[in-house]
C-alpha cells in the first residue's frame, strides 16, 4: 500500500517514521526528547516568535533554532537576501563579493579579530580554531572546561555539555583515549584550578577554549574577573585564549561576551546569527594567527561549501539589522521575563534560580546560584521536565533539557511577552 504523504501526517507519525531511516529519528540527538520524555513535535512552519507544529498547534518560541533566530523566524529581510542570492546560483566553489562583505562585516564589528574563515558550522569553528592554536604554539595541550560543549569534535567531547550531558554520555564512544589525554579539564569560574593546571602543564598547552558564557549547561556567568585571569595567564605562559562565541557571538553584544566584558581573546569562534538560519561558521582573531591558515601557512582547513553564496547573503542580512538599539531591547526582554518567572517562583515557593545576559536565560530549579557545573547539577531535572510539558500544553515552547539554554528574539514583541510570561506562570503552578 502507498505511504502516506509526509505533509499530512502528524508529529507521532512522522518521528515513528522517521526512526526508519533516521538514527534515533532525529538529525541532533537533544531533539528527541530523551531528557523530558515524550514524543517530539515536528514543525510544519515558522514565523517571528511562532512555531507552527504537524499537529497545528502554534507554539512561542524559546528556542530560536538554538540561537541563529535572533530576528525570529521566516525574517523578510534576510528571505529576500536569500531570493536574490539564489537568483544567482547556489554553490560555486570560487571565491564570491559576498564572502568579502560578511568578511569585512565581522572584522568592523568586534575588535579583537583582524582576519576571518568562513566555514560551515560551529563545530568546524572550534576544531579549525584549535588546529590553527597547536599550529601557531607548537604545542599539543588544550584546556577546556567542564560543562562546556565547542561540537563534536574528537578532543573536546569530554565532560561536554548539551545532548552529551542530556543523553549522560559525556564520554562519548569512538573517541580514542589518546586524542582526549591531550585535552586538559577544568572547573569553570575556579581560579585556584585553572592557576594550578598551568603551573603544572603551562608550556605544554597551546590553549584555552572556552564558552565565556558557558551555555550548552544551562547559562553560567563568569565570576568577577575569571576571564581577565584567563587572558592573564595565557599571555604569561605564551599560550592562546580562544573565546567560542558560537552562541553568544552577535546576540549579546554586537562584537559578543568580549565586548561585554572587556577582554581581547587571541582566537574566536562564531556561528549561528551570523548564518541568518543557514549553516555557517566562522573562527577569525590576530592577523598573526590567522595568517598561518593555508595558503599562506601551514595549517590546513578547508571546505568546499565554506561562503555559500545563500548562507552568505543570510548572513549578511542578519548582521545588517542589529544595532544597539536591538540589544538594548532584548536585554529589557530577557531582564522582564526572568523577574517575572522568579518572583512568581518566590510566591509558589518554588526553587527556581534564573541566569540571564541579554537575550539568553536559563532556568533552573535549585534555590542555591548556580556558578559552575556541579551546581548545575545539584538541580532538580524531573521538576524541569513537568513544567517543560505543562508549557508546552500553555503553548510555550523551551528548550527540551533541563541543560539547555533559552532565547530570545525581536521577534519577541511585548504582547508575545506578555503572553509567554502568563503561560509560564501557569505552567510553574500546573507542575509544581
Amino acid at each position: 500500500r502507498e505511504k502516506r504523504h509526509l505533509l499530512h501526517m502528524n508529529s507521532d507519525e512522522l518521528f515513528q517514521r522517521a526512526r526508519q531511516t533516521i538514527p534515533g529519528g532525529v538529525n541532533s540527538p537533544v531533539r528527541a526528547f530523551r531528557s523530558v520524555g515524550g514524543t517530539p513535535f515536528f514543525t510544519e512552519s515558522a514565523r517571528g516568535a511562532i512555531l507552527t507544529t504537524a499537529d497545528g498547534k502554534d507554539l512561542i518560541d524559546f528556542v530560536c533554532t538554538w540561537g541563529p533566530a535572533i530576528h525570529g523566524h521566516n525574517d523578510p529581510d534576510i528571505r529576500a537576501a536569500v531570493a536574490e542570492a539564489l537568483d544567482k546560483g547556489t554553490s560555486f566553489g570560487t571565491p564570491g563579493p559576498l564572502e568579502v562583505e560578511i568578511a569585512e562585516a565581522v572584522v568592523s564589528r568586534v575588535d579583537s579579530v583582524e582576519k576571518v574563515r568562513m566555514c560551515n558550522s560551529g563545530t568546524e569553528a572550534t576544531m579549525s580554531a584549535i588546529r590553527l592554536a597547536r599550529g601557531y604554539t607548537g604545542r599539543d595541550k588544550i584546556v577546556k572546561f567542564i560543562g562546556c560543549y565547542h561540537g563534536h569534535v574528537d578532543s573536546l567531547l569530554v565532560q561536554a555539555g548539551s545532548g552529551a550531558l542530556t543523553l549522560g554520555k559525556p564520554d562519548s564512544a569512538g573517541v580514542p583515549a589518546s586524542f582526549a589525554a591531550e585535552t586538559l579539564l577544568c572547573a569553570y569560574n575556579n581560579f585556584e584550578a585553572i592557576t594550578e593546571l598551568f603551573s603544572k602543564y603551562g608550556d605544554q598547552i597551546a590553549a584555552i577554549i572556552v564558552e565565556p558564557y558557558p551555555a550548552n549547561c544551562g547559562l553560567i556567568l563568569p565570576l568577577e574577573g575569571y576571564l581577565a585571569h584567563l587572558r592573564k595567564i595565557t599571555q604569561e605562559h605564551g599560550s592562546l585564549l580562544i573565546f567560542d562565541e558560537v552562541m553568544t557571538g552577535f546576540r549579546l553584544a554586537m562584537g559578543g561576551v568580549q565586548e561585554r566584558e572587556g577582554i581581547t581573546p587571541d582566537l574566536s569562534a562564531f556561528g549561528k546569527v551570523i548564518g541568518g538560519g543557514l549553516p555557517v561558521g566562522a573562527f577569525g582573531g590576530r592577523a598573526e594567527i590567522m595568517d598561518y591558515l593555508a595558503p599562506d601557512g601551514p595549517v590546513y582547513q578547508a571546505g568546499t561549501l565554506s561562503g555559500n553564496p545563500l548562507a552568505m547573503a543570510a548572513g549578511l542580512a542578519a548582521l545588517k539589522k542589529l544595532d544597539s538599539g536591538v540589544f538594548q531591547n532584548l536585554e529589557a526582554a530577557g531582564a522582564k521575563i526572568s523577574e517575572a518567572l522568579r518572583s512568581e517562583a518566590k510566591r509558589q515557593g518554588i526553587p527556581l534560580t534564573i541566569n540571564q545576559a541579554g537575550s539568553m536565560f536559563a532556568l533552573f530549579f535549585n534555590p542555591d546560584p548556580v556558578r559552575s557545573f556541579d551546581d548545575v547539577q545539584k538541580s532538580d531535572t524531573e521538576r524541569f521536565s513537568r513544567f517543560f510539558h505543562a508549557a508546552m500544553k500553555e503553548g510555550v515552547y523551551l528548550p527540551p533539557s533541563a541543560y539547555e539554554t533559552c532565547f530570545l528574539s525581536t521577534a519577541h514583541d511585548e504582547d508575545t511577552l506578555d503572553r509567554a510570561i502568563e503561560s509560564l506562570v501557569a505552567a510553574l503552578r500546573t507542575s509544581a
